[in-house]
C-alpha cells in the first residue's frame, strides 16, 4: 500500500464524467477514479470546508463512528477489478469493511484518515503527473476546489442503482 493525496474531483465538460483524482507523490502518479455526481459532492463539499445544514450520508457515518467510539485509521484502495475500484475502511481495531472507493474517501477526508492504494492499482490505473499538462490540471483542481459548491454537481438523474463507481 502506498499513501495517496486526495487532489479533488473533475468534471469534464464534454462527456459529462467525473472523476476524484489520487497522487502517489513517490511514484508521480495520478489515480483517476469515476465516480457519480453525489460522491463528487460529498467529496468536494468537505475538501472545502462546507458544512450542511443537517448531516449528509458520510457525515452521519463519521458521527457513528465518533459516537460508538471507533476511529477510522486509514482508507485502502485494494483492486481494480473490471473498472471498479474497491476499498476497504480500516478501524483502529483492525475490523475491516468493505466500500466503494468514492464512499471511502469522502469518509477520509473528513475524518483527517490517510488513504492508502495498493501499488498494483496504482501501477495499473496511474497516469504519469510529472508532465506539464498534469501539472497544469493539478493546478485547476486547486483552483477548482477553492470555487466549488455542492450544486455544481446536480444533475438531476437518479442516483447509480447499482452501488459502485460507474464503468
Amino acid at each position: 500500500m502506498v499513501p495517496v493525496e486526495v487532489i479533488g474531483v473533475r468534471q469534464h465538460r464534454h462527456d459529462d464524467e467525473i472523476v476524484v483524482l489520487l497522487l502517489d507523490p513517490a511514484a508521480e502518479l495520478l489515480v483517476p477514479i469515476l465516480i457519480g455526481p453525489t460522491e463528487a459532492s460529498a467529496i468536494a463539499s468537505a475538501q472545502a470546508g462546507i458544512v450542511p445544514p443537517r448531516p449528509m450520508t458520510h457525515d452521519l457515518l463519521r458521527d457513528l463512528l465518533a459516537a460508538t467510539g471507533a476511529t477510522l485509521e486509514r482508507v485502502e484502495i485494494t483492486a481494480l477489478t473490471d473498472g471498479v475500484f474497491h476499498a476497504e475502511l480500516v478501524l483502529a481495531t483492525g475490523t475491516r469493511i468493505d466500500s466503494r472507493a468514492s464512499d471511502a474517501i469522502a469518509l477520509a477526508v473528513r475524518t483527517g484518515s490517510p488513504v492508502l492504494c495498493s501499488a498494483e492499482v496504482v501501477a495499473v490505473a496511474g497516469v504519469e503527473a510529472s508532465s506539464g499538462a498534469a501539472e497544469l490540471e493539478l493546478e485547476k483542481f486547486r483552483t477548482f476546489l477553492d470555487q466549488v459548491s455542492p450544486d455544481d454537481f446536480e444533475t438531476g438523474e437518479e442516483p447509480n442503482p447499482h452501488g459502485r463507481e460507474l464503468p
